[in-house]
């Protein structure tokens, strides 16, 4: 989630809410090994707090026992969040040991590979992307949301807005690039999509600017002329999709809204995303039961043809799970 976009609500999990990450310091914040590692060799704190996970489950055993609430017993489940707890411990100081390993400022690849040090840093929306990119394609974060601030255009001509989707260009490009470069230079998939929380018209003026490049100045909102899209790398080679468009315009420059279901509802928009993302992975039949009772769910508004009609990619990678 994120962005200015708010996340549909049923779709949100209320104890793993997001974390904001816009700098290297926030990266490597989310770890926090404690006082032991300061102290022993980390294979050796590894062995003390998997003893102390071994000693604390034998008193979880006898002690957590007739905890209620209500009629409910929640003693198990209990017993279960706090050997989670330690076992989580060992779990972080195996892997970060070294809190280097989350941060992109120490990452050669990036810092003086993908962005030169120098843009690395004075660009704060470069670090930010670093900081999210490195965190989901090294397989530490699910999912990632980078936002960039200043895209309204109101601006009365066309070159800042040219810059702005230069910027953004460039972030986009960055995290490709260090997709194409993780997993030893083999590679991981990468899927990203670039949304907006609206969109601009012109007013037909030509901003003849070097940066405004001959073409109509932006100067309102438009809710009727936008559009989103997403990409997918495969590290394994090109990808030939099912189709590159769904919907279109009128020939007025405004969305035909009758093209599909999403075409005229940010909600179902986000939902035919995810319906693609599962489609990756040949799990596009499951939106049924992941999604029910939602707008595109067959049977609540939309057939299954329809959906068909939705599906951009072919799936190329196993299932996952949900």
């Amino acid at each position: 989630s994120g962005g200015n976009s708010i996340a549909p609500p049923l779709m949100m999990i209320a104890d793993q809410r997001p974390t904001k990450v816009d700098r290297p310091s926030d990266a490597t914040g989310l770890v926090d090994t404690g006082q032991l590692l300061k102290l022993l060799q980390q294979k050796d704190v590894i062995s003390v707090m998997e003893s102390m996970y071994r000693v604390s489950d034998q008193k979880l055993s006898r002690t957590m026992t007739g905890i209620t609430n209500g009629s409910a017993d929640l003693s198990s489940s209990l017993a279960d969040q706090v050997r989670c707890q330690y076992l989580k411990s060992a779990v972080v100081a195996e892997k970060y040991s070294d809190p280097a390993a989350l941060d992109p400022a120490a990452d050669t690849r990036i810092n003086g590979g993908i962005f030169n040090t120098s843009e690395f840093s004075t660009n704060a929306n470069y670090r930010k992307t670093a900081s999210v990119m490195k965190l989901v394609i090294d397989g530490l974060a699910g999912a990632g949301t980078i936002q960039l601030g200043g895209y309204d255009y109101h601006t009365g001509d066309r070159g800042t807005g040219e810059q702005r989707d230069q910027l953004a260009g460039e972030c986009i490009g960055a995290c490709l690039e260090y997709a194409a470069r993780s997993n030893n230079g083999n590679g991981t998939p990468i899927m990203i999509y670039v949304f907006s929380d609206g969109s601009v018209s012109s007013n037909g003026r030509i901003d003849n600017t070097t940066a405004g490049r001959g073409k109509g100045e932006w100067t309102t909102d438009n809710s009727g002329t936008a559009a989103s899209y997403f990409l997918v790398y495969n590290p394994k080679g090109a990808i030939t999709p099912i189709r590159q468009q769904i919907g279109y315009f009128r020939n007025t420059g405004a969305v035909e809204t009758n093209s599909h279901p999403a075409a005229n509802n940010v909600n179902l928009l986000v939902e035919t995303v995810m319906l693609n993302y599962l489609a990756l992975h040949g799990q596009a039949g499951q939106l049924q039961t992941l999604l029910s009772g939602y707008g595109l769910t067959p049977g609540i508004g939309t057939t299954s043809t329809q959906l068909d009609k939705l599906i951009a990619m072919p799936a190329l990678y196993g299932e996952f799970i949900v």
